[in-house]
């Protein structure tokens, strides 16, 4: 196995991004490289790809052809820094970017949500106000683009130390079409979707609907889900665009919960007993509705706002008590944009804008009836209200060369927490930071670019995190943990990117991705007995070198993948050993490695057409990680792992008259290789073993077919 990683390293190399084609074009004494404009959205405004000082990776719809489509973790297999694992398949992803996110694994209200990374669909928020970001709403037949902003984006986003996922549902089209594709697979996989955009003149409609379900690996995995998202874009008239989004999702999904070691090795489909007999799952029915307006009305500057409504209807069996929450999400943003020049040869662009969120809404705690629903006595009745607000400006200028962007955002977050039985602990709290940021970028030729930026970062502690500890019955007299502060960071970074073109060989280009970086970070939030409390490590330190790699050639020849190294140590953390059972106990875990954090990660893709004559396309993938602890006394370890697939696909579809077909099969998990696929950080541990673990998905098939009019 060692071999395997070996070679697998040697091959991996960063990203599909920049998603471009180079093409050769010579003459007597020289070469260049002709691209089509790669422009990145995610930093708040649109612009080059080789002038922005931050790792960005794009990733384009024709990476996710041969992808059942049902978790966006299937769409970052091959972008450095990322590190996503699917718990049981479904939408239930857990996301981690340079090591923030980490403290998601977990299990109190943790399932399905990831923390520090700010997801966006078509520029609205899909991260709450407190930092939280489900996937009810991302399906990726939707999808026409991801952005992924690596680099610490707290000057920019607020709420982000872990950066950006930036997600586009607008369709990308020259016709109107219409596509129905069914799927099926291992598991009792089915999915059917149905894709739709029409050219209305000065409007472009697209919309997309998707009805997925399957049984799982696991006993008590099953999910379902049902997708509906519809987007128009309308030219009002000369500078002004009118964008209207609107999606809903009805999604249920089981959990069946972590194992102990010998389980997951012996019986990696069995669930969870207690799991099992609480029946837990997550069912849950949100829509969104948003509505942005752009105009420039000089042709150059530019005022763009977006206003959004988000409600929720979530019902969740959890730890012995049935919960529902029923919660409104809504808010905007206004952002102004004006370049200008400064002096012959220097250009600069203004960038200004405030974005405000508020989420509130009912929450009531039943027990469970004897068939797992929802029971007749009332046990908590609440509310939790978070209002954050953030205002940020940034100076961008060029000259020559040379770039330099110069950006502060302020942020204030405030928490409203009411209980409706007790109302003693009734509480208010806020958190207020200032995030900088100053980059440099300098351009060495039209695809090579060199950066270096260093800013601040800061992530308040979620909802559920500022609750305080039940356990042992201690700070019962407030509804928010006094213990919990954001979390503060500084990263310094620094990277290359280039696109050139290759002659003389099969290749016609290679482009490739690095970026190094250095995270300070304080008051890190760590969830201890599986996430049901959460305490603060003084300092802590992030280091890591990505690395990645993308070539094309002939016979649509594409090899793209990434490898991630890192080392994540705590640098001071002293915790109460009271919560091991021995009070009056200090645990002093300085030095050790933080939970839940690979030091190494890579995925890797090779895809080919046989032939011109034969018009098959054959792709082949391999995706691993390197052993990381998943406690903070570094005495529980996941070990590392490597898992192979394959897909066979047409080449361009199978064309009758004004009709195409695309069929692909592909195979998951190729060597049927057992494997953990997630695992709880801190987890509860039961007479003396800790139950932390969930087996990854054995060697799975899907089948699907595509017929559209396109």
């Amino acid at each position: 196995m060692k071999s395997k990683l070996r070679l697998l390293s040697i091959l991996a190399g960063a990203v599909f991004a920049p998603e471009v084609e180079a093409q050769e074009q010579t003459s007597a004494d020289s070469a260049r490289v002709n691209l089509p404009p790669v422009t990145v959205t995610a930093t708040r405004q649109s612009t080059s790809l080789f002038t922005v000082p931050l790792a960005v990776t794009m990733i384009g719809s024709n990476q996710l052809e041969t992808r059942r489509g049902y978790s966006l973790d299937e769409a970052l297999t091959n972008v450095p820094g990322v590190f996503a694992q699917s718990r049981y398949g479904a939408s239930d992803i857990r996301l981690t970017i340079r090591g923030f996110g980490a403290r998601g694994a977990g299990d109190r209200s943790n399932a399905g949500t990831s923390r520090g990374v700010r997801v966006l669909i078509d520029g609205i928020p899909e991260t709450e106000p407190d930092g939280r970001t489900a996937f009810d709403m991302v399906d990726l037949a939707a999808v026409s683009s991801i952005e992924v902003v690596r680099s610490n984006a707290s000057a920019l986003w607020g709420n982000a130390g872990g950066g950006v996922i930036a997600l586009r549902t607008v369709p990308n089209f020259s016709e109107s079409f219409a596509s129905v594709q069914q799927m099926a697979g291992s598991y009792g996989f089915r999915r059917t979707a149905v894709r739709g955009a029409a050219d209305l003149g000065s409007s472009m409609l697209g919309v997309t609907f998707t009805n997925t379900v399957q049984d799982g690996y696991r006993a008590h995995a099953d999910s379902r889900r049902f997708y509906a998202n519809a987007t128009l874009t309308s030219q009002l008239r000369a500078g002004t665009e009118l964008g209207i989004f609107a999606s809903a999702a009805n999604d249920l999904f089981h959990i069946p919960g972590p194992l102990t070691m010998a389980e997951a090795t012996t019986k990696p489909r069995m669930a969870n007993a207690t799991y099992a007999a609480r029946d837990e799952r997550r069912y849950n029915r949100v829509g969104k509705i948003g509505v942005s307006l752009n105009h420039s009305p000089t042709g150059a500057s530019s005022v763009a706002g977006m206003v959004f409504v988000n409600p929720k209807l979530l019902q969740r069996s959890e730890r012995g008590t049935f919960r529902d929450f029923n919660r409104y999400h809504l808010g905007g943003n206004l952002v102004y944009r004006a370049p200008y020049d400064l002096k012959p040869g220097v250009t600069a662009n203004t960038v200004v804008g405030a974005d405000r969120a508020y989420q509130d809404g009912s929450i009531l705690f039943y027990g469970l009836s004897s068939t797992n629903t929802r029971g007749t006595d009332l046990r908590d009745n609440k509310a939790e209200g978070a209002l954050n607000t953030g205002v940020f400006a940034q100076e961008q200028i060029a000259f020559g060369a040379w770039g330099a962007d110069l950006g502060a955002r302020w942020d204030e977050i405030r928490y409203d927490y009411r209980s409706f039985i007790n109302p003693k602990l009734n509480v208010e709290k806020k958190f207020s930071r200032v995030s900088p940021k100053i980059g440099i970028n300098y351009r060495a030729g039209p695809t090579q670019s060199f950066y270096a930026n260093v800013g601040g970062g800061v992530e308040a502690p979620a909802g559920n995190e500022t609750d305080p500890a039940s356990t042992f019955g201690q700070d019962t007299v407030s509804a928010i943990n006094p213990l919990l502060d954001p979390i503060h960071s500084t990263t310094y970074e620094a990277g290359t990117r280039q696109v050139f073109p290759v002659s003389g060989s099969f290749l016609s280009s290679l482009s490739y991705d690095v970026a190094l970086y250095h995270t300070d970070v304080t008051n890190e939030i760590i969830p201890y007995r599986g996430g049901r409390f959460y305490f603060t490590a003084g300092k802590a330190r992030r280091q890591g070198a990505e690395l990645g790699a993308a070539l094309n050639g002939t016979n649509d020849l594409e090899v793209a993948g990434s490898v991630t190294m890192s080392r994540n140590n705590y640098i001071e953390y002293t915790v109460d050993s009271v919560h091991y059972g021995r009070p009056g106990k200090l645990a002093d875990y300085a030095g050790n490695k933080i939970a839940g954090v690979p030091p190494l990660f890579y995925g890797l893709t090779i895809a080919r057409s046989i032939s011109e004559a034969i018009p098959v396309r054959v792709q082949v993938s391999a995706r691993g990680t390197g052993e990381y602890f998943v406690d903070d006394a570094n005495a529980v370890n996941v070990p590392g792992y490597h898992t192979f697939a394959a897909a066979v696909s047409t080449s361009h579809g199978i064309r009758v008259g004004n009709v195409v077909a695309r069929p692909f099969l592909s195979i998951e998990n190729l060597t049927d290789e057992r494997f953990i696929g997630s695992a709880f950080v801190n987890p509860d541990v039961v007479s003396g073993v800790p139950v932390a673990f969930e087996p990854g998905a054995g060697r799975a098939f899907v089948f699907s077919v595509s017929i559209g009019s396109h």
